[in-house]
């Protein structure tokens, strides 16, 4: 065997390849027993009705394989995107058997049955999907479903939730009336509603029950209220079982934390949830903290019980910004927060914050800073001077004791936040001021425009998580239009991507030219970025009945919640409130159950008990060739006594046939070419 040979079998993961393959297998199965259980309920209905069944096939198609018992043969075919059952009388290739004379004198054939026999075959399939729809839930909550509570984790700034004043920790009870329990409530009360959206619920901070009343964003592919789920306290690993918990080049990543620590304790303080640890790093962002964090014991013996858990106390330095030495200058205020300070003085959306407390922002005052001034003030009076286009305004406002770095900023056209007075603003890509001895001094100067940000991995670099599977991050890049749009994000991203340089595309005196700079830390530096690194579960809660009746009550509200859902998709899609790019097809739909599947039973249950649900209601859409279109020719044949013509029948099965082919290399291609789908 050659070395490069040798190199290649050693990088071949045989148990990662065989764990990899038993999951697909699952797939397979699970997918097949959806399909298969929605052709019973017709072949079984069918059967009973004395109709003659030529095939029972699970895929469409070639056949690949079949066996034939009694008169019926049972083919698996090569296209598994569904199956079908072909009866004597009704060939969704054929519509003319519908119709034709001589075959409705067999009384076997389909189209000899009475109507309501007809009806009870054509429905039987979704009815039997709703059935073990309402089973996969019912064993899965017999079980124990993990889901996230309805509970907000972060604000992205600017958007409407951030407008609203929601903060981390609040809890969401009901949204447009509905019941909100788990954070999906919350994501697709949101996505399938339209015009504005009311919110219910309590605040983190005070504990009292709260309403909002707020427009989404609609400029995304679906409906946005900028908000993201819960964290936990306990750590996670990255990017693989065995990896890191908190990300290279942060204050807790040279610490011996472990995967599944529990953070119990920050220096005296106890904490017991992620608001309430975020609320300590906030406060004491600056001083180095014992972290004391409950560690979970494998028991000795596999079997034997596992002995009590371990206390560590581990010690995390503050985290200083990383910084290039660069002063930007301020663009206008793009969003002010509903009664916040800012709002209560009359400071407006598009006005341009020129000074504060007599230092001019961009030049004696770095932009960037704005958040900790304003909250090391909180409590006093702070005069700020703006221009509303050509006019000066003073105002005087008392900051709130909120820090700033605390609202997400990573969307890419997010601005940056001042929490204490409630406005958000972008910073332009105009060089104001290099500081002497930074990493841009010499190679960076004022007056010069940044147009490009990339962070990238220096050579050697192990993987932050960042980026695509080769770690390679899209480029900040100021386009025509949007000037004030890049640093604001790049700046936030320089801190959470730690290990990362920075290659700039500079212009000046009409040159371009492009440095590459690693971004330092200022040790006497009186500025702390309060995400001390961490990789955090989502926050999770267990729902499970105590019983076998209790399982049936919410895998019935569960099914019935979902059904909602799927009326809702297709009613915003309608509407054009939710974009067409939003959809899966059979490449994106077994890449979620390859990812379910290997999360565990439970969660493969309720995937597929969700698959399940999604066939019975869409398969009894109103449109020739689904069971939906049959059942509205049944409707018609038993009001009016007569059956459509053979010309109606015909064209309305091929215009439903061209429909659903439409559709279907419609999603195949959104999986392919806009999801970046297939398996991996």
């Amino acid at each position: 065997m050659d070395l490069n040979s040798m190199d290649l079998l050693a990088a071949f993961d045989l148990s990662k390849f065989a764990s990899n393959a038993l999951n697909w297998l699952w797939v397979a199965i699970g997918l097949g027993f959806v399909i298969f259980f929605h052709e019973l309920g017709h072949f079984a209905v069918a059967k009973w009705c004395g109709v003659f069944v030529e095939r029972f096939s699970i895929g469409f198609g070639p056949i690949l394989w079949s066996f034939k018992i009694g008169d019926t043969e049972y083919a698996l075919s090569a296209i598994p995107f569904g199956g079908y059952v072909k009866m004597l009388g009704q060939d969704d290739i054929d519509p003319s058997q519908l119709s034709s004379e001589e075959i409705a004198q067999d009384p076997r054939s389909y189209s000899a049955k009475a109507v309501w026999q007809r009806m009870a075959i054509i429905s039987a399939g979704v009815i039997m999907n709703i059935f073990t729809g309402l089973l996969f839930f019912a064993i899965a909550f017999h079980s124990g479903v993990e889901t996230k509570p309805a509970r907000i984790g972060g604000v992205r700034v600017g958007n409407p939730a951030w407008r609203a004043g929601l903060r981390t920790g609040d809890q969401i009870t009901v949204i447009n009336g509905r019941r909100a329990s788990e954070y999906v409530d919350i994501m697709v009360g949101v996505a399938l509603t339209s015009g504005a959206v009311e919110l219910e619920g309590i605040t983190e901070n005070d504990k009292k029950p709260f309403h909002s009343k707020l427009t989404p964003d609609s400029s995304e592919t679906r409906r946005l209220i900028g908000v993201t789920a819960n964290k936990d306290v306990r750590l996670v690993p990255m990017l693989r079982a065995d990896g890191p918990v908190a990300f290279p080049g942060m204050p807790a990543a040279g610490a011996a934390f472990r995967d599944g620590d529990r953070i119990v304790k920050v220096g005296d303080q106890p904490v017991k949830s992620f608001p309430e640890l975020q609320a300590v790093l906030i406060a004491r962002r600056h001083e180095t903290l014992d972290f004391v964090v409950e560690r979970p014991v494998k028991p000795a013996k596999p079997g034997e019980q596992a002995p009590p858990p371990e206390f560590v106390t581990i010690e995390v330095g503050p985290n200083r910004f990383r910084n290039l030495g660069l002063s930007m200058d301020i663009e206008k205020i793009v969003s002010i927060q509903d009664d916040s300070p800012a709002a209560r003085v009359g400071l407006k959306t598009g006005d341009k914050i020129v000074e504060v407390d007599g230092q001019a922002v961009g030049h004696t005052l770095n932009p960037v800073d704005l958040g900790d001034y304003f909250q090391s003030r909180h409590g006093q009076p702070v005069k700020v001077v703006v221009m509303d286009g050509v006019t000066k305004k003073e105002f005087e406002i008392t900051p709130l004791d909120r820090s700033g770095w605390v609202d997400h900023c990573d969307f890419r056209t997010s601005p940056l936040s001042v929490p204490s007075i409630g406005i958000a603003f972008q910073i332009t890509s105009q060089v104001l001021k290099v500081e002497p001895g930074s990493p841009a001094d010499g190679k960076i100067a004022p007056n010069e425009r940044i147009t490009a940000v990339e962070l990238f991995l220096p050579l050697g670099a192990e993987p932050d998580g960042y980026g695509d599977k080769n770690g390679k991050m899209k480029k900040f890049e100021v386009s025509d239009g949007a000037e004030g749009t890049i640093w604001a994000q790049a700046y936030w991203m320089m801190q959470l991507a730690a290990t990362r340089h920075a290659r700039l595309t500079v212009i000046g005196e009409g040159k371009t030219h492009v440095v590459e700079l690693e971004p330092t830390r200022d040790p006497n530096g009186t500025s702390f970025f309060p995400d001390r690194g961490f990789i955090l579960r989502d926050e999770g809660i267990t729902q499970k009945a105590d019983s076998v009746g209790a399982a049936l009550t919410m895998a019935a509200h569960h099914s019935s919640s979902k059904m909602l859902e799927v009326y809702l998709t297709l009613r915003s899609l309608f509407r054009g409130d939710l974009s067409f790019k939003e959809l899966h097809g059979p490449i994106g739909i077994a890449q979620v159950a390859h990812d379910v599947v290997a999360q565990g039973l439970t969660p493969m249950l309720l995937f597929l008990g969700f698959l399940s649900i999604n066939l019975a209601v869409l398969n009894f859409l109103p449109i020739p060739v689904l069971d939906g279109g049959h059942m509205v020719f049944l409707c018609w044949e038993a009001v009016t006594r007569k059956r459509p013509s053979e010309k109606v029948l015909i064209g309305a099965t091929y215009c439903g046939m061209a429909f659903v082919l439409g559709l279907m290399v419609l999603v195949i291609y959104l999986d392919i070419f806009v999801h970046g789908g297939g398996p991996k």
